[in-house]
């Protein structure tokens, strides 16, 4: 990250990273109090205003690794999917027409029913896959897998196929971690005795306690605290964690309603809306 104080409480920017303060601000910015700021339904700021806020929100959490000559060069795509129904609902049309026409009364209710159904859902939001570039980078696919942190600057971008492999020694999330201090059930006598009326004013130290240790020889496994919620492998990565390694297997995709671009916002929301993708670095 370019910034030094990227987990800054104020700015509230979230970003790709298991810190603690910056799962605070994902919350924050997702369903905490924050979010309200990214909800201008009745807003009185200008369009302009909202705009940049948008860009602010989303190139903080996409990619503030990546500078603007960088992003239209390497990772901007050249066209987005068309999510447009005009073959379906022409199909759909044609249908009910033959259908009523032989009165198959049944077949026309239900191609009714699925076309209501479809126009429901509304259009795909494609404009989540504006980073599918970034997606493909080799450092976003090893913290995607849960394998990392957070990640640098590797601009190395997978192919459908491709797969990596994780030293476990590197991979934080199964090392042994020390416990904190705390006073175990003899301390705490030899306090109260001492507070009875011993002699000795002085407080023993409080013993410090060994790492935790894995049980019958297993792994340790220590996610990062408040982790929880945040936590998940996206549908376009395969991952073995007894191997420490990732598949890449295809590219994101959308469909309506859903965007496989992980995200803290809503994908067909007003700050993907008004972001649009490409602006967000300039």
């Amino acid at each position: 990250m370019r910034d030094p104080n990227v987990y800054n409480f104020r700015r509230a920017l979230p970003r790709m990273s298991w810190d603690p303060r910056n799962l605070f601000n994902l919350w924050r910015r997702s369903v905490g109090p924050l979010a309200r700021e990214a909800q201008w339904k009745d807003s009185s700021l200008t369009v302009f205003q909202q705009r940049w806020i948008a860009k602010r929100l989303v190139r903080g959490y996409h990619g503030d690794f990546v500078n603007e000559k960088i992003f239209k060069r390497w990772y901007l795509p050249t066209t987005l999917p068309d999510v447009r129904q005009h073959r379906g609902r022409a199909g759909a049309q044609k249908s009910v027409m033959l259908g009523k026409w032989a009165k198959k009364d049944a077949m026309v209710d239900l191609v009714t029913k699925k076309q209501e159904e479809e126009d429901g859902r509304g259009l795909a939001p494609v404009g989540s896959l504006m980073f599918t570039e970034l997606e493909r980078r080799i450092d976003i696919v090893i913290f995607r897998a849960c394998l990392a942190h957070s990640h640098t600057d590797a601009n190395v971008r997978l192919a459908p196929g491709d797969m990596v492999t994780v030293d476990p020694k590197a991979i934080r999330f199964l090392q042994e971690q020390a416990l904190p201090e705390e006073e175990t059930e003899e301390t705490s006598n030899d306090a109260e005795t001492s507070a009875e009326g011993s002699s000795s004013s002085q407080p023993k130290p409080t013993p410090r306690r060994p790492a935790r240790k894995s049980n019958s020889g297993l792994t340790p496994f220590n996610p990062p605290p408040y982790s929880a919620p945040f936590m998940f492998v996206p549908a376009y990565l395969e991952v073995s964690f007894p191997a420490c390694s990732a598949i890449y297997l295809r590219h994101p995709t959308a469909r309506p309603g859903y965007s496989e671009i992980p995200t803290p916002f809503d994908a067909d929301g007003e700050v993907e809306q008004k972001s649009d993708g490409k602006d967000a670095y300039e």
